[in-house]
């Protein structure tokens, strides 16, 4: 019955109002509470799965295994056939058994492109004879081998050049020649110092490659009575880097000839920037790219990571650039018609492992990694198809077939996904990574050129990444910029077959001897002989 239907007195119809608005009123708090509890136990496991990551990232080995341990078997793996798992390669042999192979265990033998130098330890010649009077005969050896080390050869090239003179006249006689008569030194890239292209290349490659600090190299060659201070190889690489300005200018060409260009970046310390901290954080950006088999890796040092850097790099480029999800090279891209942004499926990926290691979504989180496992297997085995000499219309065609409707299942769980996760998650953060960047990332499907990834980036800017480590900071601006320089020449060689020791060397006799662009031309990875 309604309150107001009843025949009560007016003081008690009063009082059971106030207690039917108070019941409502702590009906209400009670409601709110129950709210605040939610939001607060959400903020838990948003910090939990923070502490947790970071204890991860911290201890735990970061390489992208997350399911080598797991029995259950990936979305749309083929009937018949067990996931592949990503391991370390053991270092084993395989020997023939009847009709199988069987992993054989042991240390592998000694490359047989090192030299061997045979010495043979044999019985004296008196018992080489037998008790009974008849001469032993050979009947086999037994061989081992030991790596044996010499340290690198040290020594002074020292350039004699004779002076020759007229005694009787004093050269009056011949007046189109010089009175002292003495041939010219030798041109080097850094003339009036003691340093060759075989010592400057060695220093370059101890740095850049093996990450080694030019003060730990000072104490190296001190070890061996040599004085080469710090200062010293710091002056060289500034030298070296404004000599090889114009080999530079074509590396920066030739990479905006190709039809993919990746681009990254990381920090780095650079002391002495005028109006900033020595404190403060400066980035290093990586451009790849360039016509098929003229690969051209180059850094450049930049104060911030501000679009325009990025911009400016791009200028005068036409087609794909691949990248992670950095606004900033959306902000680009904007003012550059010519250029086709398109993403990378790594980093999603990334986003999906770090849930799966912490996430209380950890099973959820599989499920999305299982999806992008199967498009890079079947980016492998279209790629495999291609070495077939298939052309690229018709690549095109087979991996938008194999790969198209893995995309569309993956979008679909993705959205679903995206309705059930708080978005504040790490599994919710990999949801709205992906669906954001969905339309970049799926643009690799239109060209051969193209991959899932920027891993090739990733593995050009590594190396930056393991000597900053190292040499932590770069003392001035100017060191930064021809620190880039020694790092492009570096990865550019590799990625052309090059040795970098051997290029660098080579590089380095040639240069004094380059003045025209038809001579710089010929000093490029791919054109350069006997480096």
């Amino acid at each position: 019955m309604q309150l107001e239907s009843l025949e009560l007195d007016p003081k008690v119809r009063e009082y059971i109002r106030g207690l039917e608005a108070r019941v409502q009123e702590i009906q209400n708090k009670y409601e709110s509470s129950l709210n605040n509890i939610n939001e607060l136990q959400n903020q838990y496991l948003e910090i939990k799965e923070k502490y947790d990551l970071l204890v991860y990232k911290r201890f735990v080995r970061s390489a992208e295994e997350l399911l080598a341990d797991q029995s259950q078997p990936l979305l749309f793996a083929e009937q018949g056939t067990k996931a592949e798992i990503s391991k370390e390669t053991e270092m084993v042999e395989h020997t023939e058994v009847k009709s199988h192979k069987r992993n054989k265990k042991g240390r592998k033998g000694i490359a047989l492109a090192i030299e061997r130098r045979e010495r043979i330890i044999d019985i004296p010649d008196s018992d080489k004879t037998c008790a009974c009077g008849e001469k032993l005969i050979k009947i086999g050896e037994k061989t081992s081998e030991k790596l044996e080390i010499t340290p690198p050869e040290i020594y002074v090239d020292r350039v004699v050049r004779p002076k020759w003179a007229c005694r009787k006249c004093e050269g009056t006689e011949d007046e189109d020649k010089p009175t002292v008569r003495m041939m010219p030194a030798e041109p080097s890239i850094i003339p009036r110092s003691i340093v060759s292209p075989s010592l400057l290349s060695c220093i370059m490659i101890q740095k850049y490659e093996d990450h080694l600090p030019f003060y730990r190299q000072e104490k190296q060659f001190k070890r061996i009575g040599i004085v080469i201070s710090r200062q010293d190889m710091c002056n060289w690489q500034q030298k070296a880097y404004g000599r090889l300005l114009p080999l530079f200018k074509l590396f920066k060409d030739t990479i905006k000839q190709g039809p993919v260009m990746q681009m990254d970046e990381t920090t780095v310390q650079v002391m002495g920037e005028k109006g900033r901290a020595d404190t403060g954080k400066s980035y290093m950006w990586l451009a790849r790219g360039g016509p098929p088999g003229k690969t051209v890796v180059l850094y450049e040092y930049r104060q911030t990571r501000a679009a325009n850097h990025a911009k400016e790099i791009l200028e005068g480029y036409k087609g794909y650039l691949q990248t992670d999800g950095y606004s900033g090279y959306d902000s680009a891209v904007k003012d550059l018609p010519g250029v086709v942004h398109v993403g990378c499926f790594a980093h999603c990926r990334r986003h999906f492992f770090e849930a799966a290691k912490i996430s209380d979504y950890a099973q959820t989180a599989k499920e999305g990694i299982a999806y992008i496992r199967k498009l890079y297997e079947i980016e492998r085995k279209v790629r495999e198809l291609q070495k077939k000499k298939m052309s690229e219309k018709k690549f095109i065609k087979k991996r938008r077939a194999k790969a198209g409707p893995v995309l569309m299942a993956f979008r679909q769980w993705l959205i679903k996904n995206s309705l059930e996760v708080p978005p504040s998650f790490l599994l919710g953060k990999a949801i709205h990574y992906s669906l954001s960047q969905w339309d970049k990332m799926v643009r690799y499907l239109g060209s051969q050129y193209l991959t899932p990834d920027t891993n090739a980036a990733e593995n050009s800017i590594r190396p930056f990444v393991l000597g900053r480590k190292g040499w932590l900071f770069n003392k001035s601006p100017e060191g930064a910029e021809s620190s880039c320089g020694m790092f492009s020449l570096i990865e550019t060689a590799k990625q052309n077959g090059l040795v970098p020791l051997h290029y660098l060397k080579a590089l380095f006799e040639k240069v004094p001897y380059a003045n025209s662009a038809e001579d710089w031309e010929k000093l490029l990875p791919w054109n350069i002989k006997n480096p």
